[in-house]
């Protein structure tokens, strides 16, 4: 499979909350994450953040998102993605009891390779409004 092809399949498999079990095929196993947002702060392995976005689909089952753009930079081995998070807080868990507050979150994803598989992924997300929009701040 290409990079692109790979980044793809990851790309759907944790947006939809199928967690590291999944993702892991298209991952170095010791992949590594960052973000500069203070919900994901303790949140640095990949396989973490597969996770976490399990936890959230369970919390949010109507969650889905809308592919803005998605690009491949063959020269850095790299795949950027923008995206659009939709989702409603309806299931229990997470930090406060169902809101039923919808969520509209705008994001990035930088994705980097090394031998075709994921080696890196920073997250660029607003959670602070995000939050808010779920009544969660």
């Amino acid at each position: 499979m290409t990079i692109k092809e790979n980044a793809l399949a990851f790309f759907d498999a944790c947006e939809t909350g199928k967690g590291w079990t999944v993702c892991k095929q298209w991952c170095h196993d010791d992949a590594s994450f960052s973000a500069q947002a203070d919900a994901l702060g303790e949140v640095k392995s990949l396989q973490a953040y597969a996770d976490w976005m399990t936890d959230i689909v369970q919390v949010m089952p109507d969650a889905r998102y809308e592919m803005l753009a998605f690009g491949v930079d063959e020269e850095r081995d790299a795949i950027s993605a923008a995206a659009v998070f939709h989702a409603t807080h309806t299931g229990e868990g997470g930090p406060v009891p169902p809101t039923g507050k919808s969520v509209v979150s705008d994001y990035c994803y930088y994705i980097k390779f090394n031998g075709g598989k994921i080696s890196h992924m920073t997250k660029i997300w607003n959670d602070g409004h995000a939050l808010r929009q779920a009544g969660w701040a």
